[in-house]
């Protein structure tokens, strides 16, 4: 791989990573469609620490106040979910205390289906024997959930926004952005498709789901950064590695902050038209090739 493909690379995780048309379908279908050189653990480590950096610069006011409220939350966890925390309890840091626990809600099916699956989906979709197969089922979950993403903006009574969650509505998003463990899903398509369908607002849909990201991208980075130390890098893998992870992350921040200031204002049409079109296109490359 050259130094530009990583930066092209590193780009088109900034943005897919956020926007809701799946950064995992992106990078393998690029390599794909232009017969680059597959992309290296380490490399892909890159990515998502660039796409995890981004998130942490843009939603530091927020993470900062959720670490100091950790006692507040281990100090009632079930009062503050159930709305029956103590009245003493400051208002503020009980908000940030209970965002951070829906956080951790919304992680737990992620965590759980990625312990079970993962070695399974990176065989059937990073493998060589299986492209053809990897590409069919993208296609696919890409109109799939472009489909059930329209749904969800029609139907949505876009009314709530996070402070009104509730530990149920956290769980169902979750699961949701556990089933994006297959590539083509999208994690911010199916997670902001879950917060319309629970009437979330469009920016609070992506707010919460770029929040409840965190810490799956978090994740996936430090597992990704202990197996590439393991393996060992050479001093070009080193040079991919900040390339990518640079692009990825000035492009995710500018992503964050774009999409969330578009969805104040317009639907996810755009992005349900996008989804359809790039999954019959890729189906047609597949029939062609």
């Amino acid at each position: 791989m050259e130094i530009w493909q990583a930066i092209v690379l590193g780009i088109v995780q900034g943005m897919t990573e956020f926007l809701p048309v799946s950064s995992s379908a992106h990078l393998i279908i690029f390599p794909w469609l232009f017969n680059w050189e597959a992309s290296s653990l380490s490399f892909e480590t890159s990515l998502h620490l660039g796409t995890m950096t981004a998130v942490v610069v843009y939603f530091r006011a927020e993470i900062v106040k959720m670490v100091r409220a950790i006692p507040v939350a281990l100090a009632d966890p079930i009062g503050l979910l159930t709305g029956r925390a103590g009245a003493a309890m400051e208002a503020e840091q009980a908000a940030d205390a209970r965002l951070g626990l829906l956080i951790v809600i919304a992680t737990l099916p992620g965590v759980i289906l990625g312990v079970l699956f993962e070695d399974t989906v990176n065989e059937l979709f990073h493998t060589e024997e299986n492209s053809s197969r990897a590409i069919a089922t993208i296609a696919f979950m890409l109109i799939v959930v472009g489909i059930v993403l329209y749904v969800a903006e029609r139907v949505s009574t876009r009314t709530r926004t996070i402070p009104g969650l509730r530990w149920l509505d956290a769980l169902i998003i979750g699961c949701a952005q556990a089933v994006a463990l297959i590539p083509g899903t999208s994690r911010s398509g199916a997670t902001i498709t879950a917060g319309l369908f629970r009437g979330l607002t469009r920016a609070d849909a992506a707010r919460f789901s770029f929040l409840a990201g965190m810490p799956i991208i978090l994740g996936a980075a430090l597992k990704g950064l202990a197996d590439a130390i393991a393996e060992g890098m050479s001093g070009r893998e080193v040079a991919l590695f900040v390339s990518g992870a640079v692009s990825a992350a000035i492009v995710g921040f500018l992503t964050i902050w774009g999409l969330l200031r578009f969805l104040q204002r317009r639907g996810t049409v755009v992005f349900v038209i996008y989804r359809i079109l790039f999954g019959v296109l890729l189906l047609v490359l597949l029939a062609v090739r």
